[in-house]
């Protein structure tokens, strides 16, 4: 018998037929002997729904409400997931966020889980029941309802799975793995039996959408054992994410990712000296706003410009926060750009390989793409890049080619 955990994401409960689906897999886990908390999302769509109806008010609206909102949709899955199971003979309680004890930070539609109580989950436990939970929610120790961002189902799963030490934390999505790209985007694209955590977690906050990257980092600081599996072919094998030393090949290389949803931001004349740049980024930090890339320039008259990259809803925010730091120090001005990309390769063999930087800004300059940024870290390499005329699309593919990642399963 083993405690095992399972999230199913909004596809895989978008109606009352996938439920049933989900809830016939589960029971062939419970057969076995096993206990089962499963963490689920919103029914697919739902979460868009809800925030366009929040366009009709206003277009920033106050993110204690929308957490209040968007919370509602993970409702719908628990209770419905809990109704199917329950017919099947397999008693099951339905538990939100709060009801379980999921306690976060207070950081509205970006909440972090600061512990999780766990003396109800036993208790339902112990009493033979499948634990229920609501995904992408928790709260705060002064009672108010958060999200943690979309995609964060994904973490409750996994800092569900290390609270209760489960043995195995399953995600199962509407793709049966990890792929070397978007098979969407990219012919060609191969199937990883295994990854390890840092290329996960460089993938999924480089764009790619398996994994949200919070999760993946839970997973390997408690060292839960994770998988991505399909939920629509439950029988095919997923992906594993491992630790690098459990790897049974590794690879230079081992995918390509892309993120369209960034957007470039410009300072320019920023003087010189010591603290100007602390004053930027930590007014960016105290309103929330995610900064990615940044390149410095060459000084010039004892001025700089800074560049850097946000998510692209965090634009107009960022934005904002930068127009009223310009009456206070010196900046000559500020602009931005929403049609630009990042593409990226991973791979955690960068780290002992030699002129893989080269090869990819070579790649990218046979195709007439023109670099706008750089990042770079030990397993990956990372370019702003612009987004017109499907450049991400040829750029995913060409960088795919060179780097032969059709061949990585031969």
């Amino acid at each position: 018998m083993a405690l095992i955990v399972q999230k199913y994401g909004g596809t895989s409960v978008k109606d009352v037929d996938r439920v049933k689906h989900v809830a016939q897999h589960i029971k062939s886990f419970r057969d076995a002997g096993h206990d089962m908390i499963i963490t689920v999302s919103a029914p697919s769509g739902v979460t868009d729904k809800l925030i366009d109806m929040t366009k009709k008010f206003d277009k920033r609206p106050p993110t204690r409400e929308m957490d209040v909102l968007l919370s509602t949709g993970e409702q719908i899955s628990i209770a419905l997931l809990a109704m199917a199971l329950n017919d099947l003979g397999i008693p099951s309680v339905s538990m939100t966020g709060s009801q379980m004890g999921i306690m976060t930070t207070d950081a509205h539609m970006k909440a972090r889980i600061n512990y999780i109580k766990t003396d109800k989950i036993r208790k339902e436990l112990d009493a033979g029941k499948v634990i229920i939970v609501a995904g992408f929610q928790g709260i705060t120790e002064e009672g108010e309802i958060t999200t943690l961002g979309r995609g964060g189902s994904d973490t409750t799963a996994v800092a569900v799975a290390a609270a209760t030490g489960a043995d195995l934390c399953e995600i199962y999505t509407d793709v049966d793995g990890v792929y070397t790209a978007d098979p969407r985007m990219v012919q060609n694209t191969q199937k990883l039996a295994m990854i390890t955590h840092d290329e996960m977690l460089e993938l999924a906050s480089l764009g790619a959408k398996v994994l949200h990257p919070r999760s993946v980092e839970i997973a390997k600081m408690h060292g839960v054992k994770l998988s991505v599996r399909s939920s629509y072919e439950t029988s095919k094998e997923g992906t594993f994410v491992v630790n690098r030393d459990q790897l049974e090949k590794e690879f230079v290389v081992t995918g390509v990712a892309c993120d369209q949803k960034v957007a470039k931001i410009g300072i320019f004349d920023l003087e010189d000296k010591p603290g100007s740049a602390t004053k930027v980024f930590q007014a960016l930090a105290d309103a929330n706003v995610n900064v990615d890339m940044i390149v410095q320039s060459a000084m010039r008259n004892n001025m700089n410009d800074i560049a850097f990259t946000v998510p692209l809803d965090e634009v107009d925010n960022a934005l904002e926060v930068l127009h009223e730091l310009k009456d206070k120090m010196s900046m000559s001005d500020i602009v931005s750009s929403t049609n630009v990309a990042k593409v990226s390769i991973v791979g955690a063999g960068m780290v002992s390989s030699t002129g893989v930087a080269a090869k990819m800004f070579s790649v990218l300059a046979q195709n007439e793409i023109n670099i706008q940024m750089i990042s770079t870290s030990e397993i990956k390499v990372s370019c702003i890049i612009e987004k017109e005329n499907d450049t991400p699309k040829k750029a995913m593919q060409a960088l795919h080619d060179a780097f032969e990642l059709d061949k990585i399963n031969g």
